[in-house]
């Protein structure tokens, strides 16, 4: 049985296992170089983990009970004026103002409730979103990409998040915009995490100061916002700050992203963590009730068992306990 569903012999043998089927929202797009088989993996795999988050909430009686923001219909007219302005309303209503986002992964898990997770996917694959009435918004992230190009890749799918909720996106390198709605999460991701008015104001200012704009300037900038410098060139270029075609005449010119380490180091190192840190704490507490072992809970959620070891004695036993401070 466990051959002919595809699933594993724990799966069949968890009396609360529960199934969520993405797929059924998955409209296939003939466009980009992505193989269908390859999507199709990766929205199925997005489709466990999120099965799996929901059965140990069940188990334990704790409900993820998120306050979304109201889904944005993109409206006839400018598409990019639209993202623009959903992206500065959507940092207003997080209290985000126009400073850099240093984790958007963490502003998607804990403010806007999505589920979000890591794990390596086909290269072109950059991203993966989902929304179901029994699991809610998730999303998956590849962990074969740098950690600027993740962050982008996790604005990009918050765009799906506001704007089509109805349906599942995988986000793919190369792709060509086929509907209003992606044009819209094309535009929303980067002004999510590059407000438009900070960084005209910033640029100018640069050029005031410095009487110019350089690739270091460049790389400065990028830094200060947690995204890749291909990303921070693009975003202008779209301001038509720079000159349309910008980034290629630098890469032409032998310009690179090492040119950060090179000049300012990686403050902040590459990210892997594939479980977030609400549902390894679940996790835990169900291991640690006898509700699950560490085979099923390596089995749920698609990781290696040593690593399931590794983060349940990090977290600590039940007994392990703080005394609250009275009021």
């Amino acid at each position: 049985m466990a051959a002919l569903y595809e699933v594993s012999t724990n799966h069949l043998l968890r009396p609360s296992a529960v199934t969520i089927d993405l797929a059924t929202r998955f409209r296939h797009s003939a466009s980009g170089p992505v193989s269908a088989g390859a999507k199709v993996e990766a929205v199925r795999l997005l489709s466990d983990l999120v099965s799996a988050s929901v059965e140990l909430e069940r188990l334990l009686g704790k409900p993820l009970r998120p306050h979304y923001p109201p889904e944005y219909e993109v409206r006839p007219g400018d598409v990019e004026q639209q993202a623009e302005d959903a992206a500065l309303a959507l940092r207003s209503h997080l209290g985000l103002g126009l400073n850099p986002i240093a984790d958007i992964v963490s502003v998607m898990e804990l403010e806007l409730g999505i589920r979000v997770f890591v794990r390596p996917l086909d290269s072109s694959i950059s991203g993966v979103f989902g929304f179901s009435p029994e699991s809610g918004a998730s999303v998956l992230l590849n962990a074969k990409h740098p950690r600027q190009r993740r962050a982008l890749s996790g604005a990009h799918e918050c765009g799906h998040f506001l704007c089509s909720r109805d349906s599942v996106d995988v986000y793919e390198e190369g792709e060509a915009v086929s509907s209003r709605e992606e044009k819209f999460a094309t535009i929303f991701g980067p002004c999510l995490l590059m407000p438009p008015p900070a960084l005209r104001r910033r640029f100018n200012e640069i050029c005031r100061e410095e009487g110019r704009f350089s690739p270091r300037h460049l790389i400065l900038l990028a830094h200060a916002y947690h995204v890749s410098q291909e990303g921070m060139c693009r975003s202008l270029e779209r301001l038509k700050l720079l000159p349309k075609g910008t980034f290629e005449s630098l890469r032409d010119r032998g310009f690179s992203g090492d040119a950060v380490r090179e000049v300012l180091g990686d403050p902040a190192p590459e990210s892997t963590l594939a479980t977030p840190p609400r549902l390894a704490l679940l996790a835990a507490e169900a291991y640690d009730a006898e509700l699950l072992s560490e085979g099923q809970i390596a089995d749920m959620l698609r990781i290696d068992r040593v690593e399931v070891r590794r983060w349940l004695d990090a977290l600590g036993g039940e007994g392990d306990e703080l005394a609250a401070i009275s009021p």
